[in-house]
């Protein structure tokens, strides 16, 4: 989505990309976790599991930590987690998906509720902003993946739907019952993926400028702090030029 990768690179070039590898494996390994419990403890029979093992491996999870996380499923000593999906707006009206795995829902519900209080945003009710998303696979790749072109005719052999691509990387789109399919057809051509996951994109986006970039930043920023959230998906559209201001 226009702005999103940007406004994610900018975020982790104010120093938060070190800090925030720890609790990116904690959250890397929950996934795992509820993955392997869900199904076969095997990844080649276990099509989550498989996403799950792949993304960490993408952001150098120790093998380790992913057998750990693994064996935590199959021993039965696990905590029960529950997926659950908020969704509300944040500053300039911006729409806010959230996306958790937490063993204390009331706990979850409460601390996503105070951070979009704290940060000009408000929580909603189920449905208030999905209805303007598309549930869809995501591929993402690094800029080192190659040329526009060449990901570009790679995602259409693929059979993929759309292509985004700017200096950080690309991310390919394809229908949510397709995932598994473009992204072999596509790791053969390109080689592994930085992730790949099922994901929300908007059918529009919401244009942020002046004081409300600053606002959203921070609520997304603390929505991704927070242990039970997973993902956060967001549709604004930010100039460039905001996003610069921001980095300083």
């Amino acid at each position: 989505m226009a702005g999103h990768s940007k406004f994610k690179n900018i975020m982790h070039r104010k120093g938060r990309a070190d800090a925030a590898r720890s609790k990116l494996f904690s959250k890397l390994s929950r996934e795992i976790t509820v993955a392997a419990k869900s199904g076969m403890p095997d990844p080649d029979m276990n099509p989550r599991l498989r996403l799950a093992v792949a993304n960490a491996k993408a952001e150098s999870m120790p093998k380790d930590n992913i057998d750990r996380a693994i064996k935590k499923a199959i021993g039965g000593d696990a905590e029960t987690y529950e997926a659950i999906r908020y969704e509300g707006f944040g500053p300039g009206g911006v729409g806010v998906i959230v996306e958790a795995l937490t063993d204390n829902r009331n706990r979850a519900a409460a601390n996503v509720r105070a951070i979009f209080t704290k940060n000009g945003g408000n929580l909603g009710e189920t449905n208030s902003v999905s209805f303007m998303w598309d549930r869809v696979g995501q591929i993402v790749y690094g800029a080192e993946a190659g040329s526009e072109d060449k990901v570009m005719e790679a995602a259409i052999e693929a059979g993929a739907d759309d292509v985004e691509s700017d200096e950080d990387g690309h991310t390919v789109w394809t229908a949510f019952d397709a995932l598994n399919d473009v992204a072999h057809a596509l790791e053969a051509a390109l080689g592994p993926a930085k992730s790949t996951n099922i994901a929300w994109r908007p059918k529009t986006l919401t244009p942020v400028s002046g004081d409300a970039v600053a606002t959203l930043m921070k609520l997304v920023e603390s929505l991704e702090d927070e242990d039970d959230v997973q993902n956060v998906y967001f549709n604004a559209d930010i100039d460039a030029d905001e996003l610069e201001k921001l980095a300083g």
